[in-house]
């Protein structure tokens, strides 16, 4: 199974929830661009976040200077991101693959984050809750439709039932979990939310 992990912009938890899926299923983790803090890079933290022994972390096919979006990152580091050149890693394992902000994020003149889901993909969405993430949420998920891809969703932050709740019937996207605020995000709190996520997971 390969899962892609995107968000409906930046900063909702995409990698936090990358590590969750990650070790709920002992898979494989690969972010195919990186832009920015290559020494402490989401790789890194997924790396750091995980206790099983099974997870390989493959390389970025991309590891950009500067914390941009990748177009403008790799702009400045004199390169120009090639769809072509950005291959999957093969592995008998489980694959967790995690994006770079939201889906129309862009690597070139032409292609987006989007263009990185394959047809054998399956998509979970992280959304955040904050004014306007019920309208980012819904433009997300309509997106992938066009991929006619299975979308799961994970809700991040405090509860809201009533926002949970539209977004699910306004979608065909199946509700996987939800994250709530935690002081911090360590080891063993990646560990507790990966037990609760992997019925859901492994049955997506």
């Amino acid at each position: 199974m390969k899962l892609f992990i995107t968000g409906i912009s930046t900063e909702v938890g995409k990698t936090v929830v990358s590590a969750m899926v990650v070790e709920a299923l002992e898979a494989d983790y690969w972010k195919p661009i990186q832009a920015g803090d290559l020494d402490h890079s989401d790789s890194h933290k997924v790396k750091d976040f995980i206790s099983n022994k099974k997870t390989v972390i493959h390389p970025n096919s991309y590891a950009l200077q500067t914390p941009m979006s990748p177009h403008a990152a790799a702009e400045i580091d004199g390169i120009t991101i090639d769809l072509d050149t950005i291959i999957p890693p093969e592995t008998d394992n489980h694959l967790v693959i995690e994006g770079a902000g939201g889906l129309l994020v862009p690597l070139n003149d032409s292609d987006t984050i989007f263009d990185l889901i394959q047809p054998d993909y399956k998509v979970i969405v992280v959304s955040r809750h904050y004014l306007g993430s019920i309208n980012h949420t819904l433009l997300t998920l309509e997106k992938l439709e066009e991929k006619q891809v299975k979308v799961g969703i994970i809700f991040s932050g405090d509860e809201h039932p009533t926002t949970e709740s539209i977004i699910l019937k306004k979608t065909g996207a199946t509700f996987l979990g939800r994250i709530n605020e935690e002081q911090k995000f360590d080891k063993g709190t990646i560990k507790k939310y990966a037990g609760q996520l992997r019925s859901a997971l492994e049955s997506f």
